[in-house]
């Protein structure tokens, strides 16, 4: 296949034309426009979920595990009552 030219998206526009007549391709234009405008908006959301995800898993307070696999308690940690001795 050679390169993609003008004269190829004209032939392309004027079959767009045809098929679909020249009323109906304002409302197409507009319903493409929205689509392409809620998928944005989407994937904005899903990235700052994901963002707030990683943030949240930062500062739960949640305990640590070691480098041994055992896990380690952090002093500010008050799930637990102290321990009596």
């Amino acid at each position: 296949m050679g390169a993609f030219g003008w004269p190829h998206l004209l032939i392309i526009l004027a079959v767009i034309l045809l098929l679909f007549g020249a009323a109906k391709l304002p409302a197409l234009a507009k319903s493409l426009g929205q689509s392409a405008r809620v998928f944005k908006g989407e994937m904005k959301a899903m990235k700052n979920d994901d963002a707030n995800d990683a943030n949240a898993a930062g500062t739960t307070g949640a305990p640590a595990p070691s480098t041994d696999g055992t896990v380690v308690r952090s002093d500010s940690d008050s799930s637990q009552p102290p321990r009596s001795a």
